[in-house]
């Protein structure tokens, strides 16, 4: 069968890294082909090799049984390559049919915008993928599956034959990914060959046809899907033998760090919320996307205001909380979000590490570099981070090495309290159990965990009790031993 789209031997290096180091890809017509790897395995430069945003240092580059030897981001998109990733890039200010007609239309500094043939084709290529959207909509007001769709129909309005997904589902909820998997599948079907990136392995096995893992920078095997299973996945991926993705240590559970009582806010939703997490105990919430669960964790954190009901911490109140004054109780927040709230990402490794803690490697405002140093040095040896060097910039880090900084800066803080909101999405398998790791060894230093996660399998195999959120409130409180995902489920539908 003729190939979409070939890589060969492919190399590629930045100054004394090597991110690809002979590694090999390929696509056929009408194939959902994954790519696999850990965080820095090199994916991204892949996709960048494809797409025109780098090139190769050696190896070739095929597509569509053409040898590109000068590839380019406008040439990429005239061969029929388009990429869509977690955050669409849209116009925000302007409307669907206007972002559907950039990249469409030519460019010619005196034409006539012809308005009705624009609304006919935004109707045409919404209804290919599905998306009931008004096409004069502001791009501003949609949600982000709604924008990936739109990403999706401007990819077909290009004639695309190769779309790449690169972690599509991040953000979305599982009726929302049921709606992608019907496009993806589709679109298959009409003969395109789909590069599909992710790390949830249930994703990967229900649309792939084959499967690439990277790993170093090498193609390390290209399999069928029926070839292999998650575990054989792992073991290729990190080049080791996992025994569980969750290493849950058993820890001497101690005397309530926080009590919650009758918690109620009107701005983050959430009404009559009561429980208690021990010192040493790691707290799972679970509950559908919408929730309430991000939300009591910036209430929590005093991001949120509190109408009625007490927050108690080692049995002193807090009142008139803020996250200055969440930070001075003993109380840490890695955030959802960690690029937009977890990390400052053109800032050094070395600084971000230490913000929370400014006025304890300070003397009359002015800062102890060394100080800083030293304590970015341990706690980067403590995470096993992978950078070049503590001054290199965060953005410059894989995903799971950006969540260890995230969760560096609150490690410096020594927390009583530390709540992780979603603390693996979207980074890879070895990075996740690294954080389960510290999660397991924070526990052991009596530190008391409430751990958010969309991820049944986390919040059942770190969790030694979960409370189950359901319209703002908890809806029930569970034992490790008796939470099974059938009674999440049921709670979390009110069935």
């Amino acid at each position: 069968m003729k190939m979409l789209l070939s890589l060969k031997s492919v190399s590629k290096s930045f100054a004394a890294v090597q991110a690809l180091s002979d590694a090999s890809f390929d696509l056929c017509p009408g194939e959902v082909h994954a790519l696999v790897g850990e965080n820095g395995a090199g994916k991204s430069t892949l996709i960048r090799l494809i797409t025109g945003a780098l090139r190769p240092d050696s190896g070739t580059l095929e597509i569509d049984g053409q040898l590109i030897s000068d590839n380019t981001p406008s040439r990429s998109r005239e061969l029929g390559v388009a990429a869509i990733y977690q955050q669409p890039a849209l116009f925000p200010d302007l409307s669907v049919i206007e972002n559907l007609a950039l990249g469409l239309e030519p460019g010619r500094l005196w034409r006539r915008v012809d308005w009705r043939a624009r609304r006919e084709r935004a109707a045409r290529l919404l209804h290919l993928v599905g998306a009931d959207i008004d096409p004069e909509m502001i791009v501003s007001r949609l949600s982000m599956p709604q924008q990936q769709l739109i990403e999706i129909a401007r990819a077909l309005g290009s004639s695309a034959r190769i779309l790449i997904l690169d972690e599509p589902t991040a953000s979305l909820s599982d009726r929302e990914v049921e709606n992608l998997f019907r496009v993806i599948r589709d679109l298959r079907k009409a003969g395109l060959g789909i590069v599909y990136i992710s790390h949830r392995f249930e994703e990967i096995f229900a649309l792939a046809d084959r499967v690439t893992i990277l790993r170093d920078g090498q193609t390390v095997a290209q399999l069928g899907i029926d070839q292999t299973n998650p575990t054989g996945l792992i073991e290729l991926m990190v080049g080791r033998e996992l025994s569980t993705v969750f290493p849950k240590r058993r820890v001497p559970i101690g005397e309530p760090v926080l009590r919650v009582e009758h918690l109620s806010s009107r701005e983050a939703g959430l009404h009559n919320i009561t429980f208690e997490v021990r010192a040493g105990e790691i707290f799972g919430l679970a509950g559908l996307v919408g929730s309430g669960r991000s939300e009591l964790a910036r209430a929590l954190f005093g991001l949120h205001p509190v109408d009625s009901g007490r927050i108690l911490l080692h049995g002193r109140e807090l009142v008139d909380l803020s996250p200055q004054r969440a930070i001075e109780a003993g109380i840490g927040l890695v955030p959802e979000d960690r690029r937009r709230h977890g990390v400052i990402a053109d800032l050094p490794i070395d600084v971000n590490s230490s913000l929370a803690i400014l006025p304890q490697i300070s003397t009359a405002g002015l800062l102890h570099p060394d100080e800083e140093r030293c304590l970015a040095a341990s706690l980067a040896d403590r995470l096993r981070l992978k950078a070049p060097a503590l001054f290199a910039p965060v953005s410059s880090l894989s995903g799971g090495n950006q969540q260890k900084v995230a969760l560096a800066r609150w490690l410096a803080t020594r927390p009583a309290l530390l709540i992780l909101d979603e603390p693996t999405q979207g980074i890879d398998v070895g990075a996740k159990a690294e954080i389960h790791r510290q999660m397991g060894e924070l526990a052991a230093e009596g530190v008391a965990i409430i751990m958010i996660s969309s991820e049944m399998p986390e919040v059942l195999g770190m969790s030694d009790r979960l409370a189950v959120m359901r319209h703002g409130t908890i809806a029930a409180i569970l034992d490790r031993s008796e939470a099974s995902p059938e009674l999440i489920a049921a709670h979390a539908f009110g069935a």
